[in-house]
């Protein structure tokens, strides 16, 4: 709070001010904020709050501290912005130090105050601490309206005009002045909400969302989630941001309350356990004329589910959705259409502490100082699911996550080839290679689609091989393949156990490396590895040149070229040379934005202990063209993957109608697994 205040006096406020209040507001406002406001003004003279600084432990954020005001039993609910009395009792505890937040909590509601509003608050805080011997009555007006007593400063010469300076509440009080008229007996009330205007919303909701649109911003669209959300996408001078409206946001002061309430009843276990417990705890509580439904699902949302972001995923056009370490310094981010946009909501250090909790629990891994990184799945609340990527400390600055909406509609390379990815041409060439048994490394960085490639590739297997995968974090699509028939048995491992090995620490487990052994020894099929990344790749490339009896072996690596792949296996990994030698093919993957493509599929030949990679397909002026080595009869692949008695001409022909195909199913959108069955069993 001090670097905020400083900044003030050095003229840096602007871009501080973004969440501050201003007049500019969704129409309507919130249920909370326009019932009984009457009452709360008329006994805004009366103040019957608690105070304590709290601050918040096992999230390493030790020198973080809260102000919590408990105002249950005030009648003007905690209100700063409406309540001087309420106003004065926060000034009194900021006069004796800083906190980094303050939290109002009133029948199940809690408002919290931080940037502007909390600079003000403090600026009041350390004015009355230091005017008050200089001036006792405009010490005393601070602490119930610092705005009119900063324009009251200003205007003298002396001690007072120097303190309200350095304090940063004179440049506070002008700001919010330029904002709209000064504060006076008539316009005050205007002038807090501008100035103090807090993230509101349910105590159990551990995140803070704005309610008010940024100063200047217009809604370009609107659309309802099945969630009972309002999102918006708003333009405003700094920039396209994502306006997320919650389901809690029309609810009244009572409905809140009864929520407050229904969760300490599902606390304490008194209604059991279950997906069914919610709904009880609500019902216990909740009166005849009050939204059961809606406060059931709220519930269940912020206690069985993934609170606010659930809205988030809610939304069909959000694919990614960033919280990133540490959570207080900044909002949390969406990707709208392949567009990345900030959004009103912040996590806060316990709502991140708790969905660390949930996903170490449903994981059953480690996410601690110990194992600061975390890969995990989970199902929304509508179904979507979503892969979890976090990190902690000492990685990061504190707990950060990146989730990512898995496309239930499984990828194949005839709908790869429709999305631009590769051409008919070399998915065909792909095709028949993962069909007659290629040993095939995916290559690419974090995000390029390896997996997303990967999967689609093991559509291209006979119908009648067995396939056995081995993946630390379930994202091929096996579940889809055995709906269509397909033999698959599924390997879960846990790559910290992989890394317990490498270092010569006992753990208990499935190592990678051990379900590698465990997958070579359930009989013959294809094998198809997650992600290689350890000893476990020793294994992988012993399957490799064994041949895994005469099926396909795939994998993925992290590299941007077959050359890197092959530094990082054989000088990384301590794969044998000769071992590497076994890898027919590499294909690489990389980012370009939002779109995902492969750059290159290149050949490994092997001569006298030396591997060359020369190129089959390589994109060039956006499109991925073949070299033409393949047709030229250059390829020592080729005569691998030919089939007894074939030709090399007659290869090429099945390559010629395999590319056909391919093309005539993308181009016509036939690109389901059930669209490839079709289509096979009338070529048959």
């Amino acid at each position: 709070m001090s670097r905020y205040l400083d900044s003030l006096r050095a003229d840096a406020f602007g871009s501080l001010l973004t969440d501050a209040a201003v007049s500019v507001g969704l129409s309507g406002g919130s249920a909370e904020a326009t019932s009984s406001d009457a009452d709360a003004e008329a006994d805004s003279e009366v103040c019957r709050c608690s105070v304590a600084v709290e601050s918040p432990t096992g999230l390493g954020l030790a020198d973080r501290c809260v102000l919590v005001v408990d105002a249950d039993d005030c009648p003007g609910r905690g209100r700063l912005e409406a309540g001087p009395a309420c106003r004065a009792t926060v000034v009194d505890a900021l006069v004796e130090r800083d906190v980094d937040a303050v939290r109002t909590r009133h029948a199940g509601r809690e408002r919290t105050y931080v940037d502007a509003a909390l600079a003000l608050l403090v600026a009041a805080g350390r004015f009355v601490e230091r005017a008050a011997v200089h001036d006792a009555d405009l010490a005393d007006r601070a602490r119930r309206d610092p705005l009119s007593a900063a324009h009251r400063a200003t205007g003298r010469a002396g001690a007072v005009a120097r303190i309200a300076a350095e304090c940063g509440l004179a440049e506070l009080a002008a700001r919010v002045g330029a904002e709209g008229a000064p504060p006076s007996e008539a316009g005050e009330s205007d002038a807090y909400e501008r100035a103090l205007d807090p993230f509101v919303g349910p105590t159990i909701s551990r995140t803070r969302v704005s309610r008010r649109l940024l100063p200047g911003a217009r809604v370009v669209s609107e659309r309802s989630l099945p969630t009972g959300a309002v999102a918006r996408i708003c333009e405003a001078p700094s920039g396209t941001y994502y306006h997320l409206t919650p389901a809690t946001e029309g609810l009244d002061a009572d409905a809140t309350a009864t929520l407050a309430t229904a969760y300490d009843v599902l606390a304490n276990g008194s209604v059991g356990g279950g997906s069914r417990a919610p709904g009880r705890a609500v019902r216990r509580v909740a009166g005849d004329d009050e939204p059961i439904e809606t406060l059931s699902a709220v519930l269940a949302r912020h206690t069985r589910g993934l609170g606010v972001f659930e809205h988030l995923f809610a939304d069909e056009a959000v694919s990614d959705v960033v919280a990133s370490a540490p959570v207080v310094d900044g909002p949390v981010r969406v990707v709208v259409d392949g567009e990345r946009f900030p959004t009103n909501v912040h996590l806060t250090p316990g709502g991140a502490a708790a969905l660390a909790s949930r996903f170490r629990r449903e994981s059953g891994r480690a996410f601690s100082r110990s194992s600061p990184a975390l890969d995990a799945s989970v199902v929304a609340e509508t179904g979507r699911r979503i892969r979890v990527a976090g990190v902690t400390a000492p990685a990061s600055d504190g707990v950060g996550f990146a989730f990512r909406v898995r496309d239930d509609e499984p990828w194949t390379l005839g709908r790869l080839v429709a999305a631009g990815s590769l051409s008919a041409r070399a998915a065909a060439f792909l095709s028949l290679a993962v069909e007659r048994g290629s040993a095939l490394i995916v290559a690419g960085t974090r995000g390029a689609g390896k997996t997303t490639l990967l999967g689609a590739l093991l559509w291209a297997l006979p119908a009648a091989t067995r396939l056995v995968t081995i993946e630390d974090t379930p994202e091929l699509p096996v579940e889809s393949l055995r709906e269509r028939g397909r033999d698959v048995q599924a390997l879960h491992t846990d790559a910290v156990l992989g890394d317990a090995a490498s270092e010569g620490r006992s753990s208990d487990g499935f190592a990678p490396t051990d379900a590698l052994r465990a997958a070579l020894r359930l009989g013959d099929g294809a094998l198809a590895v997650g992600e290689v990344r350890g000893e476990e790749a020793g294994a992988l490339y012993e399957a490799m040149r064994v041949g895994a009896q005469g099926h396909a072996v795939l994998g993925t690596i992290h590299g941007d070229s077959a050359a890197a792949v092959r530094e990082r296996v054989v000088s990384d990994l301590g794969v044998p040379p000769s071992s590497f030698g076994a890898t027919d093919l590499v294909v690489t993957c990389t980012r370009d934005g939002d779109a995902r493509r492969v750059s290159a599929i290149e050949a490994v030949e092997t001569h006298g202990g030396e591997s060359s990679f020369p190129a089959l397909f390589a994109r060039d002026a956006g499109q991925l063209r073949p070299s033409g080595r393949i047709e030229r009869g250059e390829s020592a692949v080729v005569d691998r993957l030919r089939s007894p008695g074939e030709s090399y001409a007659e290869f090429l022909a099945a390559l010629g109608a395999r590319t056909a195909r391919i093309d005539r199913l993308a181009t016509t959108g036939l690109t389901r697994p059930a669209d490839l069955d079709a289509e096979r069993s009338e070529t048959r």
